[in-house]
């Protein structure tokens, strides 16, 4: 079966392969990568296909620079134990402040975000943030070094008036819904 959260990777557009890519915006202020990783256990299915496509039609990741990074369900499990609905779903972003921006967008937080968590919740999902690691330098030259490069800075996307997340969010700290 098809995890509702890869239903969004189903529905992406495909990028354009083989297209030459640009150089970075020479004024780029979001090119500090991090990436956003949502993981638990899936408890309402389809309540989350309907969520994982409210996110896809709102075109929200594409106006962020926000992509996904893994398909989210293993290939192989090395050690332990994973639940039949555990997912782990990784989305990069440009920069932590599009991170926020999705979290704290209008579309997200006045529309989507019920989806998954009223009446009660379709899943036990923490989402946390982490900051890319620096190419080691052995890797240089190994490895792309994965630069956006499309200046996402000035998304011009809709955010609330009270931000749930970021360093003008009103209750952060530990204990958040995420």
């Amino acid at each position: 079966m098809i995890s509702p959260l890869l239903a969004v990777l189903l529905v992406q557009p495909a990028s354009s392969a083989g297209a030459a890519a640009a150089a970075p915006h020479p004024t780029a202020t979001c090119d500090s990568p991090v990436y956003m990783v949502i993981e638990g256990k899936t408890l309402d299915r389809a309540r989350m296909g309907q969520y994982a496509a409210a996110i896809a039609s709102s075109e929200i990741y594409q106006k962020l620079g926000g992509y996904y990074v893994n398909i989210p369900r293993p290939i192989e499990v090395f050690e332990g134990e994973v639940d039949a609905d555990y997912v782990n779903l990784t989305v990069r972003f440009p920069c932590i402040e599009n991170a926020r921006a999705f979290w704290n967008s209008r579309v997200y937080q006045d529309e989507i975000i019920d989806i998954r968590q009223k009446p009660t919740s379709a899943g036990d999902y923490t989402v946390t943030i982490y900051a890319e690691a620096p190419l080691r330098e052995d890797m240089v030259g190994r490895v792309s070094d994965a630069r956006f490069s499309y200046d996402f800075s000035n998304h011009q996307v809709p955010q609330v008036d009270a931000p749930v997340v970021g360093p003008e969010a009103q209750n952060s700290g530990e204990g958040d819904t995420p």
